[in-house]
């Protein structure tokens, strides 16, 4: 499914709908930021807070306390994040809990079953499924400035523009 987020702040879904992530809440209203995962969909309100819809088979939908004054989310196949002001992370689904070292976060991305956060002092930090080597930060990944991730790969930009992709490269 693919979500899309209007000027307006509201969110337009399509695509599969059999556990209702494209049915988007009449509570996604003042929406800032979005994320699709893979049967459940999120929204960054303006106020800080996070509402998700569609499967709840990991608990999806069940949005933490703690995610308050969030900054920035991601979904996973089964599993959510959110990145409060503060730089705590908060994750919840089917995804293992972030390593202790994940802290004074900046940035976050989600891949299929696995995740990666990005610290204020440059370090990456990856956790989660390792099937083909996605959470094995290479050595060369030092003064991040920027990351994504793929259902089985990761990526992460560095500050002399160099990019350095890691994990399943079977296309």
């Amino acid at each position: 499914h693919s979500l899309a987020l209007r000027l307006d702040g509201t969110v337009v879904a399509w695509g599969d709908n059999t556990y209702g992530q494209t049915t988007v809440p009449a509570s996604a209203t003042n929406v800032v930021a979005i994320a699709a995962g893979g049967s459940h969909s999120l929204a960054l309100l303006l106020n800080g807070t996070v509402i998700a819809w569609g499967s709840n088979a990991s608990g999806q939908q069940t949005v933490p306390a703690s995610a308050t004054n969030v900054v920035a989310i991601a979904a996973g196949d089964n599993y959510s994040l959110a990145l409060n002001a503060d730089g705590t992370l908060v994750a919840w689904g089917g995804l293992l809990p972030p390593p202790a070292t994940a802290t004074n976060v900046v940035a976050i991305a989600a891949g299929g079953n696995h995740a990666l956060a990005l610290r204020a002092d440059g370090l990456l930090i990856a956790w989660g499924a390792n099937y083909y080597g996605q959470t094995a930060v290479p050595g060369l990944a030092t003064n991040v400035v920027g990351i994504a991730a793929g259902g089985d790969h990761s990526l992460a930009l560095l500050a002399d523009g160099t990019l350095v992709c890691w994990g399943a490269n079977y296309f």
